[in-house]
Protein backbone atom coordinates (compact mmCIF):
# COMPACT_ATOMS: atom_id res chain seq x y z
CA UNK A 1 0.00 0.00 0.00
CA UNK A 2 1.41 3.05 -1.01
CA UNK A 3 0.84 6.71 0.69
CA UNK A 4 2.07 8.90 -2.67
CA UNK A 5 -1.14 9.95 -4.64
CA UNK A 6 -1.04 8.97 -8.11
CA UNK A 7 -0.01 11.54 -10.64
CA UNK A 8 -2.74 13.33 -12.94
CA UNK A 9 -1.55 13.07 -16.12
CA UNK A 10 -0.17 16.39 -17.78
CA UNK A 11 -1.40 18.02 -20.37
CA UNK A 12 0.69 18.73 -23.55
CA UNK A 13 3.20 21.88 -23.63
CA UNK A 14 2.77 23.70 -27.13
CA UNK A 15 5.64 23.28 -29.30
CA UNK A 16 7.64 25.60 -30.22
CA UNK A 17 6.96 26.98 -33.89
CA UNK A 18 10.29 28.47 -35.80
CA UNK A 19 8.34 29.67 -39.00
CA UNK A 20 8.91 33.14 -39.87
CA UNK A 21 5.99 35.38 -38.89
CA UNK A 22 6.10 37.25 -41.87
CA UNK A 23 5.58 34.45 -43.89
CA UNK A 24 2.05 34.64 -41.99
CA UNK A 25 -1.03 36.44 -43.57
CA UNK A 26 -3.03 38.55 -40.78
CA UNK A 27 -5.58 40.87 -40.85
CA UNK A 28 -4.28 43.82 -42.40
CA UNK A 29 -3.45 42.30 -45.14
CA UNK A 30 -7.23 41.61 -46.14
CA UNK A 31 -9.95 43.94 -47.00
CA UNK A 32 -12.14 42.78 -43.99
CA UNK A 33 -8.53 43.97 -41.99
CA UNK A 34 -9.22 47.28 -43.07
CA UNK A 35 -12.92 47.71 -42.02
CA UNK A 36 -14.43 47.03 -45.53
CA UNK A 37 -17.54 45.54 -45.31
CA UNK A 38 -19.36 42.72 -47.33
CA UNK A 39 -21.54 43.56 -50.86
CA UNK A 40 -24.74 45.03 -49.75
CA UNK A 41 -27.91 46.78 -51.10
CA UNK A 42 -29.07 50.38 -51.31
CA UNK A 43 -30.99 50.06 -48.64
CA UNK A 44 -27.68 49.05 -46.40
CA UNK A 45 -25.69 51.44 -48.06
CA UNK A 46 -27.81 54.00 -46.30
CA UNK A 47 -28.05 52.98 -42.98
CA UNK A 48 -24.09 52.40 -43.22
CA UNK A 49 -24.06 57.05 -44.33
CA UNK A 50 -26.13 57.25 -41.20
CA UNK A 51 -24.55 55.49 -39.00
CA UNK A 52 -21.17 56.89 -39.90
CA UNK A 53 -22.06 60.80 -40.49
CA UNK A 54 -20.40 62.74 -38.29
CA UNK A 55 -22.86 64.33 -35.37
CA UNK A 56 -22.56 68.20 -36.53
CA UNK A 57 -23.29 66.83 -40.33
CA UNK A 58 -27.30 66.29 -38.72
Amino acid sequence: MSTTPEREPRAPRPALVFDDPLDQQTSDDTDRGWGERPEADSAADLKRFLDEKPPHHI
